[in-house]
Formats: structure tokens, sequence, C-alpha cells
């Protein structure tokens, strides 16, 4: 008789692929399982069903090792090793990746109005419990919040000129050399806006953002900060060496 190889961890590691699905997963599964009672739990994991599976056993380099076709054996009884891949072959006939088209799934809709009237929504729990959007105070202080920087903002913007030379001062980052040349709103992002020309190319555009021109000027020149980082007076141009003959 053939001897049986019974490992000694409670629990392995696998990946389990297979013939219906183009993924794989990792699943910690025990070693006195039956292969009738680890079919059953891989029919949640692959969609096929108990009764039409074959099993067949990987290593961890991927070579096949042996079907898995005995029902009544323990899981155990296999060399089954972390990192090996159990394959699950389908026989009901579903067609490959069935379980993976979305748009086959029916969608679950429900209107406006009967969604508000449902108490058991995420919508009436933060509406019970005064939450996010529907805590009136918190939001009233987050809007005034926003209100008092916009208005740091706009004070800022009025203090600085289209065509004054600026130093633009970014903690963190080095600090850069160049024109004033827009200074207000735009479309890109909410508040204000201070549009500069550097004097060498370290900016991110021409002075044109999804679209809309603001200013112009050669490429990799523009670029659009806060008021608040932006400090005007008489720099002269820094080329930063790079125009340094080697």
């Amino acid at each position: 008789m053939s001897s049986v190889i019974v490992r000694s961890a409670p629990v392995v590691t696998v990946l389990v692929s297979s013939s219906l699905n183009t993924f794989t997963a990792e699943k910690r599964l025990d070693r006195g399982l039956t292969l009738a009672e680890l079919k059953c739990k891989l029919e949640l994991v692959v969609g096929s069903p108990a009764s039409c599976m074959d099993l067949q056993l990987f290593s961890t380099d991927n070579t096949f090792i042996q079907n898995l076709d005995q029902d009544d054996a323990l899981l155990g009884s296999y060399p089954v090793d972390d990192g090996c891949r159990i394959h699950v072959i389908d026989k009901s006939g579903t067609k490959v990746g069935e379980y993976e088209d979305l748009s086959r799934v029916e969608k679950y809709e429900i209107s406006h109005e009967a969604y508000e009237k449902r108490s058991d929504s995420v919508r009436s729990f933060l509406k019970k419990n005064k939450l996010g959007k529907f805590n009136e105070e918190e939001a009233a202080q987050k809007a005034a919040e926003q209100q008092r920087k916009l208005e740091e903002e706009r004070l800022a913007a009025e203090a600085i000129t289209p065509g004054s030379r600026c130093e633009v001062r970014v903690a963190g980052q080095p600090t850069k050399r160049g024109a004033v040349m827009y200074v207000g709103l735009t479309d890109f992002k909410p508040g204000f806006w201070v549009g500069v020309q550097y004097d060498e190319p370290l900016g991110k555009h021409d002075g044109s953002v999804e679209g809309k021109r603001y200013f112009k000027c050669s490429p990799k020149y523009g670029a659009f900060v806060k008021p608040q980082f932006v400090v005007v007076g008489d720099f002269p141009e820094d080329d930063y060496g790079l125009d340094d003959e080697m």
C-alpha cells in the first residue's frame, strides 16, 4: 500500500484558481477538511457547484502534482504546502468569465423619494444622529471657515499687482522668482490665485489651464499659486545658474 502523507501544521495557505475565472484567490484552509467539504467552501470562491468540480494540485513553482480526486480523503493527506495552488475545473458547462461580467448582474434602483422615506438607510442614520451634512452647526462652522479663508485670500490678492516682480515662497520648496501675470478667480479651482511667469522653466504650463488662457508665457514657465505664498518686491531676475558655461 502507498503511504499517506499527513502534514503537521493544521492550516495551510494556498492559491485558488478556476477554469471559470481569470483571478486567483488566497485562502487559508484546514488540513482536516475532506475534499468534499473543501469543494463546498470553494463554491463561494469560484462560483462552481461542488458536484461539478474536479480539483488539481500545483506546486509553488506551478508544476502539476496530482489530481485531488478522493472526496472522502483529507486535504492534509496530500502534499499541500503553503503557496501551492488548487485549480478548480468546472464541469457544469458555465462559460468562462460569466461570473465576472457585471453587466449581467441585475441592478436594484430606488427613486430619490422612496429612499428618502426609508428608515434603515445611511441617509436616515446620518439625519437621526446629525452627522455629516445633516449637522447644521458643523456645516455652518465649515461654511464660515471657508468664507474666512476666501476673505483672507481676497485681501492678500488685492495687495498684488500684475506686472510686479515677485518671489514664490512655499514651505519645503526652493524659492522661485518671476513676474506676476494674473490675479483673481479661476475656473479650475475655487478661491483667489496668482498667475506667475517664472524667470526659468520651473513651472507647469504656458499660462493656460484646462483649455482656458489666463496669461501668456513660454511652456513650463507658468504656474498658479495662492496669494499667501507670493511676496512682491524689487527682486532682480535670477537665472539659477542654468546659463553658466561648463
